[in-house]
């Protein structure tokens, strides 16, 4: 069972950068699918951007795409997000998920797919 400790959040002006991370006790780090997801208030969870076992395959949600960065290290059980150029609709409390994969590449986008949730990091950005 994966439990899973986001940390980097905070407050930032609008163009900013901010590094989330998140690790796992887990030993079995290299078998989940990793993903951040998002939440704002009053809105959905929505994703942000997954990663996959292998770290080979990337996905972004259109609005992030060219700011944000999503990456692994397996050795050390760490997902990390660096958000730059952010902007003040990027304000909302961001989740680390986990789930469970078979195939090594692959990526998984729904709320439902996931298993595993950290306690969320808020992120406040300034306009």
């Amino acid at each position: 069972q994966a439990q899973l400790v986001e940390s980097g959040g905070g407050l930032v002006q609008a163009g900013g950068s901010l590094r989330l991370s998140c690790v796992t006790s887990s030993r079995t780090f290299s078998l989940y699918a990793m993903a951040w997801f998002r939440q704002a208030p009053g809105r959905e969870r929505e994703i942000v951007a997954a990663i996959s076992r292998n770290g080979e395959s990337t996905y972004y949600t259109d609005s992030v795409k060219g700011r944000f960065t999503i990456s692994r290290d397996n050795g050390k059980n760490t997902v990390d997000l660096q958000m730059n150029s952010l902007k003040f609709e990027d304000t909302a409390v961001y989740y680390c998920a986990a789930k469970l994969a078979v195939l090594t590449s692959a990526l998984y986008f729904r709320v439902d797919d996931y298993s595993y949730w950290g306690q969320g990091t808020q992120v406040t950005v300034s306009s």
